[in-house]
């Protein structure tokens, strides 16, 4: 098998990586081709020792922080002004191998140990920068929710960890023109939205309708997420694997809410 065949399949979880990171579907997708590009450049270089996933994952991480990308340096960056601006308000109080660390393990999966290696740090080390992520975003946003789940027990679940974050739940919406009533009547935040809805409506057709009254950040929630990974058109930037752990969902938050200019502190 070829290396562009053991990494096809990882390439659409490597776009969710970098579009969180990023704030941006075309800032993450820019270092994702980046990244592909590195590696057909230089096909010997690529990392032998370990697991093609994780080989993929360390070039990009190598590029990322070649670019100083984390918005922590001086040097020229991918990422627009205005994102830069909000981002530079939080990023004063958080270190950026925290963020990474945090969604390396929580929204990726990595291991601890895995992690270490990816981003420059011993493991034993992670830990400490993925508790120190959650604490610092966690005072730095809040937020009112929007909640559009058509499974109880699964919207019962994101409410929960919702509100032990700290944020309001306006409303849980099961259809899409139940989740558009809801956010005209009491507008959110912040909107997580299933994919498929009870109607057999769509979650997707939801937001959209609700982004042409205003802006809010979204956290998409699909069992099928390689289907709107694929760089090929405009698609989510922040998005939930179905089945999730609740450490995924709080950390697709923090970063969701981390590039909102709304959520920024004024004090």
């Amino acid at each position: 098998m070829s290396l562009g065949q053991q990494l096809a399949p990882h390439l659409p979880f490597l776009r969710r990586y970098a579009r969180a990171l990023t704030g941006s579907q075309s800032h993450g997708d820019h270092y994702v081709r980046a990244s592909l590009e590195a590696i057909v450049a230089a096909p010997s270089e690529f990392p032998k020792d370990v697991d093609p996933r994780l080989g993929l994952y360390r070039t990009f991480q190598v590029i990322w922080a070649s670019t100083n990308a984390d918005l922590s340096g001086e040097s020229e960056t991918v990422i627009g002004s205005d994102d830069e601006s909000i981002a530079r308000a939080r990023l004063a109080r958080m270190t950026p191998l925290s963020r990474q660390a945090l969604l390396l393990t929580a929204m990726e999966g990595f291991t601890p140990e895995d992690t270490g290696y990816l981003i420059d740090v011993p493991a034993d080390e992670v830990e400490t920068l993925v508790d120190g992520a959650l604490a610092e975003i966690e005072k730095q946003t809040r937020a009112r929710v929007l909640i559009v789940e058509d499974e109880p027990i699964i919207a019962m679940d994101i409410e929960s960890i919702v509100r032990d974050l700290g944020h309001d739940v306006t409303g849980v919406a099961v259809t899409r023109d139940e989740a558009v009533a809801l956010a005209m009547e009491d507008r959110p935040g912040l909107v997580l939205a299933d994919i498929q809805l009870a109607d057999d409506s769509s979650g997707i057709d939801a937001v959209k309708d609700i982004l042409a009254q205003f802006s809010v950040p979204v956290i998409f929630i699909t069992a099928f997420p390689e289907r709107l990974l694929t760089g090929e058109r405009p698609e989510p930037t922040f998005l939930i694997t179905k089945p999730f752990q609740r450490s995924t969902v709080k950390a697709a938050i923090a970063q969701a809410l981390f590039f909102d200019e709304a959520t920024v502190p004024t004090s």
